[in-house]
């Protein structure tokens, strides 16, 4: 994860989205036109959120977002989505538990 010097506004959150796919279960190549873009990603940078609502994610957080949420930027060289903190559906929790 790289350091970002960008402070996103009110209820903003900057996310790196994960690479797409490069191969299909089946292992066949997934060329560039097909690629879906991933619903998942890494939180660079939050805002400080909104009076009386503070901000849920925090920097490093993987989070799971909506198909067209956000709008694509490119920080210092990094592509990266900008959205607000609604637009994310949940934060992912590792857990290495074996149950």
């Amino acid at each position: 994860m790289q350091k970002i010097k960008l402070q996103p506004l009110a209820d903003r959150v900057l996310v790196q989205a994960d690479q797409a796919e490069e191969k299909s279960k089946g292992g066949i190549i997934i060329p560039d036109t097909a690629k879906e873009s991933p619903q998942k990603g890494t939180v660079l940078a939050v805002g400080k959120g909104k009076k009386d609502e503070f901000m849920t994610v925090k920097v490093g957080d993987s989070v799971l977002y909506g198909k067209y949420s956000g709008t694509e930027i490119t920080v210092e060289g990094v592509e990266a989505l900008i959205m607000k903190e609604s637009d994310i559906f949940g934060i992912i929790q590792h857990t290495y538990d074996n149950y």
